[in-house]
């Protein structure tokens, strides 16, 4: 089902709250605290701080592809920014979360004794779509490290369609369905698709990824670069900070004066830049405007100096290692991630046939 411990356990806390959806409807949102009361008293006990972290991270919209919460109040910004406190915010369940819970009582999975033994948790969720593939997951475990991007719910689910129809489909027929990442906060893969192809066969690589921009014309002929999507990891405040850092380098520890090098990164950004401006708000989430110093200067060469010397322009990284249905971590390559999906959900619907076929004998 893609999601960690921790993220499993809210997400049934919060079904068995009765957050999700019905009917058209949401529930009306509860207090973040106390839903993170309820997952510490049942299933997760270990501090509140990191079962928030959890709940918020899964209602960021620039952190998840699809939010599984749907969150009311400060829940935080791209620039680093925290959430509030957990006694402010207010959370439900997201309309797409009924695609991992819908059919967790008609016996489709395992359940396992909470810590206490006082009541059960389920052991995965009987998801509909793969999940790990739609908002990716990072994280460090013990020696072992996973990184797998973000997705689209359509190229992913058309992909899952086509394998199930025919499991020996080709390479290159997989590779058209599911082209490549989707990242939460947009950017631009300028990978060559033989570089995609190759981590996701074997399972790990690395994708160069790129702002967008726009230009906009000004009168008499000025125009600006207009920075509308960042790629995953970076936000306007670090682009920022690192234009600061180049125009006015500080010295470095154990030397006396600023470097040669130094002085003369400066000199190139300052030869094309005049200024830098954050205007994000709420009806642009990202928009940089940068100024060049002149309009004599070309747009590809103020747009490549600031590639070139920011985080405009940085690599991420894939690393397909997840716990499978053996319960080992594997790294995998995407056919085996989706044609396990695919096995876990043909058991789902098999189990959920024989419970509903119980319920009709029984009645008989």
């Amino acid at each position: 089902d893609g999601q960690k411990p921790v993220q499993r356990r809210i997400l049934y806390s919060m079904q068995r709250m009765g957050l999700g959806w019905s009917g058209n409807s949401g529930a009306k949102p509860v207090k973040g605290a106390k839903v993170v009361g309820d997952v510490l008293g049942n299933f997760h006990p270990h501090g509140d701080q990191s079962v928030y972290d959890a709940l918020v991270r899964m209602a960021q919209d620039f952190a998840q592809r699809y939010p599984l919460i749907d969150g009311q109040g400060n829940f935080g910004s791209r620039d680093g920014d925290g959430a509030a406190a957990m006694r402010y915010t207010e959370a439900r369940l997201a309309k797409i979360t009924r695609l991992l819970l819908e059919e967790i009582d008609e016996g489709t999975v395992d359940f396992v004794p909470n810590y206490d033994g006082s009541t059960e948790e389920p052991r995965q969720l009987p998801a509909r779509l793969p999940f790990a593939l739609l908002n990716g997951a990072s994280g460090i475990a013990v020696g072992l490290a996973t990184e797998i991007p973000s997705h689209n719910l359509r190229e992913v689910a058309d992909a899952c369609v086509a394998l199930v129809k025919n499991a020996k489909l080709s390479d290159d027929e997989l590779f058209a369905l599911l082209p490549g990442p989707d990242y939460p906060g947009g950017g631009q893969i300028i990978s060559s698709e033989a570089d995609i192809r190759a981590a996701y066969a074997s399972g790990r690589g690395s994708l160069k990824v790129r702002a967008r921009w726009t230009i906009e014309d000004l009168a008499r002929g000025q125009w600006q670069m207009v920075v509308t999507e960042l790629p995953p990891g970076t936000s306007a405040q670090k682009v920022l900070e690192e234009i600061e850092e180049l125009t006015n380098p500080k010295v470095k520890t154990g030397k006396k004066a600023v470097t040669q090098e130094q002085n003369q990164l400066k000199s190139t950004i300052l030869a094309v830049l005049d200024a830098v401006r954050d205007e994000s708000s709420k009806d642009a989430p990202v928009r940089l405007v940068f100024e060049p110093k002149s309009r004599a200067i070309g747009q590809d060469e103020l747009a490549n100096t600031l590639l070139a010397h920011t985080s405009l322009e940085c690599s991420s990284p894939i690393n397909l290692t997840s716990v499978g249905l053996d319960g080992r971590p594997v790294q995998k390559s995407l056919r085996q991630m989706l044609a396990e999906w695919i096995e876990f959900r043909q058991s789902t619907i098999t189990r959920r046939s024989q419970h509903r076929l119980a319920k009709v004998l029984e009645r008989i």
